[in-house]
Protein backbone atom coordinates (compact mmCIF):
# COMPACT_ATOMS: atom_id res chain seq x y z
CA UNK A 1 0.00 0.00 0.00
CA UNK A 2 2.62 2.66 0.90
CA UNK A 3 4.71 1.46 -2.41
CA UNK A 4 2.48 1.20 -5.10
CA UNK A 5 -0.80 3.15 -3.54
CA UNK A 6 1.09 5.45 -1.80
CA UNK A 7 -1.44 5.14 0.98
CA UNK A 8 -0.22 7.16 4.50
CA UNK A 9 0.16 5.63 7.61
CA UNK A 10 -2.95 7.04 8.77
CA UNK A 11 -5.23 5.55 5.87
CA UNK A 12 -3.96 1.62 6.77
CA UNK A 13 -5.45 1.99 9.84
CA UNK A 14 -9.40 1.37 10.84
CA UNK A 15 -11.93 0.66 8.10
CA UNK A 16 -9.39 1.29 5.24
CA UNK A 17 -6.77 -1.69 6.66
CA UNK A 18 -10.11 -3.97 6.75
CA UNK A 19 -11.07 -3.73 3.55
CA UNK A 20 -7.89 -4.46 2.19
CA UNK A 21 -7.45 -7.33 4.67
CA UNK A 22 -10.83 -8.41 3.04
CA UNK A 23 -9.59 -8.20 -0.28
CA UNK A 24 -5.92 -9.78 0.24
CA UNK A 25 -8.06 -12.89 1.44
CA UNK A 26 -10.85 -13.05 -0.81
CA UNK A 27 -9.04 -13.09 -4.03
CA UNK A 28 -6.70 -15.81 -5.18
CA UNK A 29 -2.64 -14.88 -5.00
CA UNK A 30 -3.16 -11.67 -3.38
CA UNK A 31 -1.14 -12.86 -0.50
CA UNK A 32 1.28 -14.59 -2.56
CA UNK A 33 2.00 -11.64 -4.81
CA UNK A 34 2.67 -9.23 -1.84
CA UNK A 35 5.24 -11.54 -0.09
CA UNK A 36 6.96 -12.11 -3.15
CA UNK A 37 6.34 -8.84 -4.48
CA UNK A 38 8.39 -7.01 -1.59
CA UNK A 39 11.24 -9.55 -1.93
CA UNK A 40 11.43 -9.05 -5.68
CA UNK A 41 11.37 -5.10 -4.89
CA UNK A 42 14.31 -5.22 -3.14
CA UNK A 43 15.41 -7.16 -5.36
CA UNK A 44 14.76 -4.68 -7.92
CA UNK A 45 15.70 -1.19 -5.81
CA UNK A 46 19.67 -3.00 -5.00
CA UNK A 47 19.84 -3.40 -8.70
CA UNK A 48 19.18 0.15 -9.29
CA UNK A 49 21.59 1.60 -6.63
CA UNK A 50 18.61 2.56 -4.67
CA UNK A 51 19.08 -0.63 -1.44
CA UNK A 52 22.35 -1.34 -0.35
CA UNK A 53 22.05 -5.31 -0.17
CA UNK A 54 24.49 -7.27 -2.03
CA UNK A 55 22.32 -10.38 -1.48
CA UNK A 56 19.11 -11.24 -0.27
CA UNK A 57 18.44 -14.68 0.94
CA UNK A 58 14.69 -15.80 2.03
CA UNK A 59 13.73 -18.84 4.09
CA UNK A 60 10.61 -19.40 1.95
CA UNK A 61 7.86 -21.33 2.63
CA UNK A 62 7.13 -25.64 2.85
CA UNK A 63 7.21 -27.42 0.16
CA UNK A 64 3.75 -27.41 -0.20
CA UNK A 65 3.54 -23.22 -0.49
CA UNK A 66 6.40 -22.35 -2.29
CA UNK A 67 4.78 -23.48 -5.77
CA UNK A 68 2.14 -21.41 -5.21
CA UNK A 69 3.68 -17.99 -4.10
CA UNK A 70 6.44 -18.55 -6.60
CA UNK A 71 3.79 -18.86 -9.36
CA UNK A 72 1.10 -16.36 -8.39
CA UNK A 73 3.01 -13.67 -10.44
CA UNK A 74 2.35 -15.69 -13.87
CA UNK A 75 -1.38 -16.89 -12.84
CA UNK A 76 -2.37 -13.29 -11.84
CA UNK A 77 -0.49 -12.07 -15.18
CA UNK A 78 -2.87 -15.20 -17.12
CA UNK A 79 -5.85 -13.07 -15.43
CA UNK A 80 -4.74 -9.64 -16.18
CA UNK A 81 -4.25 -8.04 -19.40
CA UNK A 82 -3.59 -4.29 -18.66
CA UNK A 83 -3.25 -1.71 -15.98
CA UNK A 84 -1.11 -1.29 -12.71
CA UNK A 85 -1.36 -5.01 -11.50
CA UNK A 86 -0.52 -6.26 -14.67
CA UNK A 87 2.89 -4.41 -15.09
CA UNK A 88 3.82 -5.21 -11.91
CA UNK A 89 3.32 -9.23 -12.64
CA UNK A 90 5.50 -8.82 -15.86
CA UNK A 91 8.22 -7.31 -14.19
CA UNK A 92 8.63 -9.89 -11.12
CA UNK A 93 8.53 -12.64 -13.70
CA UNK A 94 11.35 -10.92 -15.54
CA UNK A 95 13.41 -11.09 -11.94
CA UNK A 96 12.30 -14.45 -11.16
CA UNK A 97 13.04 -16.25 -14.66
CA UNK A 98 16.80 -14.63 -14.68
CA UNK A 99 19.09 -17.33 -13.49
CA UNK A 100 21.75 -14.44 -13.19
CA UNK A 101 19.56 -12.97 -10.27
CA UNK A 102 17.29 -15.35 -8.52
CA UNK A 103 17.82 -19.27 -7.77
CA UNK A 104 15.54 -22.12 -5.50
CA UNK A 105 18.11 -23.91 -2.91
CA UNK A 106 15.88 -26.80 -1.62
CA UNK A 107 16.68 -27.73 2.06
CA UNK A 108 16.03 -31.33 2.54
CA UNK A 109 17.06 -34.66 5.12
CA UNK A 110 18.04 -38.18 4.42
CA UNK A 111 15.31 -39.93 5.53
CA UNK A 112 12.01 -41.38 3.16
CA UNK A 113 9.26 -38.85 3.25
CA UNK A 114 11.78 -35.57 3.07
CA UNK A 115 13.02 -36.82 0.65
CA UNK A 116 10.09 -38.34 -1.65
CA UNK A 117 8.82 -34.56 -0.98
CA UNK A 118 12.22 -32.85 -2.39
CA UNK A 119 11.78 -35.17 -5.36
CA UNK A 120 8.23 -34.36 -6.05
CA UNK A 121 8.60 -30.92 -5.47
CA UNK A 122 11.67 -30.44 -8.39
CA UNK A 123 9.13 -32.15 -10.32
CA UNK A 124 6.50 -29.43 -10.02
CA UNK A 125 9.33 -26.58 -10.09
CA UNK A 126 10.58 -27.73 -13.05
CA UNK A 127 7.03 -28.42 -14.94
CA UNK A 128 5.22 -24.71 -13.39
CA UNK A 129 7.90 -22.12 -12.40
CA UNK A 130 10.72 -20.33 -14.88
CA UNK A 131 12.92 -20.06 -11.46
CA UNK A 132 15.97 -21.99 -11.41
CA UNK A 133 16.80 -24.46 -8.98
CA UNK A 134 20.55 -23.94 -7.64
CA UNK A 135 20.87 -27.09 -5.45
CA UNK A 136 19.84 -29.19 -2.53
CA UNK A 137 21.19 -28.95 0.93
CA UNK A 138 21.00 -31.89 2.42
CA UNK A 139 20.83 -31.22 6.48
CA UNK A 140 21.77 -33.77 9.17
CA UNK A 141 23.74 -36.42 7.91
CA UNK A 142 25.20 -38.86 9.91
CA UNK A 143 29.17 -39.04 10.36
CA UNK A 144 30.56 -42.68 9.27
CA UNK A 145 31.85 -43.93 12.68
CA UNK A 146 34.29 -46.33 10.93
CA UNK A 147 36.33 -47.56 7.58
CA UNK A 148 35.59 -49.78 5.45
CA UNK A 149 38.02 -52.55 7.57
CA UNK A 150 37.09 -50.72 10.93
CA UNK A 151 33.17 -51.73 10.03
CA UNK A 152 34.71 -55.30 9.17
CA UNK A 153 36.50 -55.50 12.68
CA UNK A 154 33.64 -53.78 14.49
CA UNK A 155 30.63 -56.14 13.14
CA UNK A 156 32.63 -59.21 14.54
CA UNK A 157 32.68 -58.13 17.70
CA UNK A 158 28.97 -56.41 18.17
CA UNK A 159 27.84 -60.36 16.87
CA UNK A 160 30.21 -63.01 17.75
CA UNK A 161 32.78 -60.77 20.97
CA UNK A 162 29.65 -59.12 22.88
CA UNK A 163 30.20 -61.65 25.81
CA UNK A 164 34.72 -61.70 25.87
CA UNK A 165 33.36 -57.26 25.84
CA UNK A 166 31.05 -57.73 28.70
CA UNK A 167 34.03 -59.39 30.54
CA UNK A 168 37.10 -57.40 30.01
CA UNK A 169 34.80 -54.06 29.90
CA UNK A 170 31.55 -54.64 31.61
CA UNK A 171 27.94 -55.05 30.56
CA UNK A 172 28.07 -50.83 30.40
CA UNK A 173 30.24 -50.92 27.60
CA UNK A 174 27.88 -53.45 25.65
CA UNK A 175 25.36 -50.40 25.56
CA UNK A 176 28.21 -48.22 23.48
CA UNK A 177 28.62 -51.51 21.34
CA UNK A 178 24.44 -51.32 20.66
CA UNK A 179 24.85 -47.74 19.96
CA UNK A 180 27.46 -47.17 17.41
CA UNK A 181 25.47 -50.53 15.61
CA UNK A 182 22.31 -48.23 15.52
CA UNK A 183 24.73 -45.81 14.59
CA UNK A 184 25.56 -47.48 11.20
CA UNK A 185 22.53 -49.07 10.52
CA UNK A 186 20.89 -45.64 10.45
CA UNK A 187 23.49 -43.96 8.49
CA UNK A 188 23.28 -46.76 6.00
CA UNK A 189 19.25 -46.90 5.36
CA UNK A 190 20.16 -42.87 5.36
CA UNK A 191 22.53 -43.19 2.59
CA UNK A 192 20.10 -45.09 0.37
CA UNK A 193 18.10 -42.48 0.54
CA UNK A 194 20.32 -39.68 -0.11
CA UNK A 195 21.19 -42.17 -3.03
CA UNK A 196 17.88 -42.18 -4.35
CA UNK A 197 17.76 -38.66 -4.28
CA UNK A 198 20.97 -38.15 -6.66
CA UNK A 199 19.72 -40.65 -8.77
CA UNK A 200 16.41 -38.72 -8.79
CA UNK A 201 16.58 -35.37 -9.57
CA UNK A 202 20.31 -34.54 -11.28
CA UNK A 203 20.90 -31.37 -9.20
CA UNK A 204 23.93 -30.30 -7.13
CA UNK A 205 23.81 -31.81 -4.04
CA UNK A 206 25.74 -30.58 -0.77
CA UNK A 207 26.06 -32.01 2.63
CA UNK A 208 25.46 -30.93 5.89
CA UNK A 209 26.42 -33.08 9.31
CA UNK A 210 24.27 -34.05 12.10
CA UNK A 211 25.34 -32.34 14.94
CA UNK A 212 24.80 -33.50 17.69
CA UNK A 213 24.45 -30.35 19.94
CA UNK A 214 21.52 -29.50 22.14
CA UNK A 215 22.35 -25.16 21.98
CA UNK A 216 22.76 -23.72 18.55
CA UNK A 217 24.14 -20.37 19.32
CA UNK A 218 26.87 -18.77 17.37
CA UNK A 219 29.73 -21.65 17.37
CA UNK A 220 26.62 -23.91 16.06
CA UNK A 221 26.27 -21.37 13.22
CA UNK A 222 30.31 -20.99 12.94
CA UNK A 223 30.50 -24.90 12.12
CA UNK A 224 27.68 -25.14 9.92
CA UNK A 225 28.45 -22.14 7.81
CA UNK A 226 32.26 -23.51 7.78
CA UNK A 227 31.02 -26.53 6.74
CA UNK A 228 28.91 -25.40 4.01
CA UNK A 229 31.66 -23.44 2.77
CA UNK A 230 33.88 -26.10 2.40
CA UNK A 231 31.15 -28.11 0.45
CA UNK A 232 30.54 -25.46 -2.36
Amino acid sequence: MRLFLKVPLLGRLGPVANMFDWIATALPGIKEILTTGKICWELRESLEGTAPWDLIIVDAASTGHIVGQLDAAQSIMELVQVGMVRQQTDWMIELLSDRNLTGLLIVTTPEEMPVSETIDLVGRVRDRLSTEIIGIIVNRVLPALFTKDEGLIFDRIAEQERDQVAELLGDTALEVVDSAALARTMRATRAAHMQRLAESVSLPLWYVPYLFVRSHGRRVTSQLADTLGEEL
